[in-house]
């Protein structure tokens, strides 16, 4: 129990990592031999490198070639670099499509809109849920196996749109890249997928150190399917959230260009050598569809602070680029569309392999490309 506690903590303490050199040290202390075998448990070996990776700091291809530095063959890791693969993914399904409805087929039934009452309160009365929920206000974190279940209760018990729900995990998750996460909650409504997903009591105590019963989990799966939805489900309450923006302290030099960054794009490395005026632009358009916590956007702006002199525009692209005459430089980003300037490539796995009708062929196009998988 103590070694449990002390794992835990130790789990919370790398979820507000925030330094350049300390998010580096998670990077050359993950060892992935026990990921593939481990990943789907509370206390698996994860790598804690989404929130990182979500806003660019260190890159899907970044972390490849690391391990490639340190193994010389990576097949038995194959699960990881796969679990890389699927961040490119969802960017380039972002990319190419309206994620914020049904991508491939109409959820039904749904018979509750906005976000249950005991999910927001963590008072499902499924101990891990709402253990994990708790965890999620106080840390940023929510382990992904989690984050199915709270889905799957949610849509597939609940019978919400996954819409709302999907708005509140990603307002409070410092990994909150909202192409996974949407993609993930349609993934598990049905609406991504050919089939729904469901976990029932015996997997959450499996996976999640648990041995409760007598909850309305605590079924066979048949008899989730044909379940009317829980008393404990039915108050609902809309999603409604702001996000309080940081004033803008903008004092730029006429003579250099603006390297523009976003809560998408504070990667420390980019164009480091270039003389550069550096700004930090958050959306009011961005953050009103997509809200986060604030406790999410103290993480980014201190992430921001691996980026020296960088300064901080709150308003549109469009107010920004009225009033300068430089030259801009920005990343790609779904976000970014209507940005104008000079875009450069986020680094993919592989930039040359194009969005497929699934990810397993996406991934066998990107894993053959790959010469440590060649």
């Amino acid at each position: 129990m103590l070694a449990s506690k002390i794992d835990q903590q130790q789990q919370n303490l790398e979820a507000l990592v925030t330094s350049l050199d300390e998010i580096l040290g998670l990077v050359v202390q993950f060892d992935p031999k026990k990921y593939g075998a481990s990943r789907n448990f509370k206390n698996g070996a994860v790598s804690r490198l989404s929130p990182y990776i979500s806003r660019d700091v260190i890159s899907t291809l970044f972390v490849y070639e690391h391990l490639t530095d340190i193994f010389e063959d990576l097949r038995p890791f194959e699960k990881f670099i796969q679990e890389l693969a699927w961040r490119d993914y969802w960017q380039r399904v972002w990319q190419e499509n309206n994620i914020d409805v049904e991508l491939k087929t109409k959820q039904s039934p749904v018979l509750n809109s906005g976000v249950p009452k005991a999910i927001l309160e963590a008072n499902t009365g499924i101990e891990a849920v709402d253990n994990a929920i708790q965890e999620l206000y106080e840390t940023g974190y929510m382990h992904n196996h989690m984050r199915m279940y709270v889905a799957a209760i949610v849509c597939n018990i609940g019978k919400y749109h996954w819409k709302e729900p999907a708005l509140w995990l990603y307002s409070h998750l410092h990994d909150g890249d909202w192409g996974s996460n949407v993609l993930s909650w349609q993934w598990v409504a049905g609406s991504n997928s050919h089939k729904k997903y469901y976990a029932n009591q015996e997997n959450i105590n499996k996976y999640f150190d648990s041995d409760q019963k007598n909850t309305f989990l605590d079924c066979s799966y048949e008899a989730l399917v044909e379940m009317n939805v829980p008393d404990v489900l039915t108050e609902s309450t809309p999603f409604e959230f702001k996000t309080e923006l940081p004033k803008s302290n903008l004092n730029l030099r006429a003579d250099k260009p603006v390297l523009l960054y976003t809560t998408y794009n504070l990667d420390p490395f980019w164009r480091k050598d270039m003389d550069a005026n550096r700004v930090l632009i958050l959306e009011p358009e961005q953050f009103e569809k997509y809200p986060v916590s604030q406790k999410s956007l103290d993480f980014i702006l201190d992430l921001s602070k691996n980026i020296p002199d960088l300064q901080i525009f709150s308003g549109s692209f469009q107010d920004f680029s009225e009033h300068i005459s430089q030259p801009i430089f920005f990343k790609e980003h779904p976000l970014n569309t209507h940005f104008a300037g000079t875009k450069d490539s986020r680094d993919w796995l592989n930039p040359e392999v194009e969005l497929q009708s699934s990810f397993f062929k996406y991934w066998k196009k990107v894993k053959k490309s790959l010469p440590e998988f060649a």
